[in-house]
């Protein structure tokens, strides 16, 4: 398989990394018995972190490895895949 690589990869892998700190701190909170409310602070930054790595991801493939699929559309044939790209932003 070869490499697949995009420009939004790197900001990808740093959201990872923010979410993968966040995560490590959770459990080092509930294994020193910190209050819940500050356990599902973090836990909420977790997911929002993991979840805009994945928005990134889902975009950017969209963006990129739609385009290169299909090819150069007129624009009147445009609409359904533009649409369907926006739409993907309320995943």
């Amino acid at each position: 398989m070869s490499e697949h690589r995009h420009d939004t990869h790197p900001e990808i892998v740093k959201r990872l990394k923010r979410a993968e700190g966040h995560l490590k701190s959770v459990i080092a909170m509930i294994e020193g018995g910190r209050p819940c409310l500050d356990i599902a602070q973090q836990l909420h930054a977790v997911e929002k972190a993991i979840s805009q790595a994945k928005r990134t991801l889902i975009q950017d493939h969209l963006d990129h490895c739609l385009e290169d699929t299909i090819g150069a559309l007129a624009r009147d044939q445009r609409h359904s895949i533009d649409e369907f790209k926006a739409i993907t932003k309320y995943l």
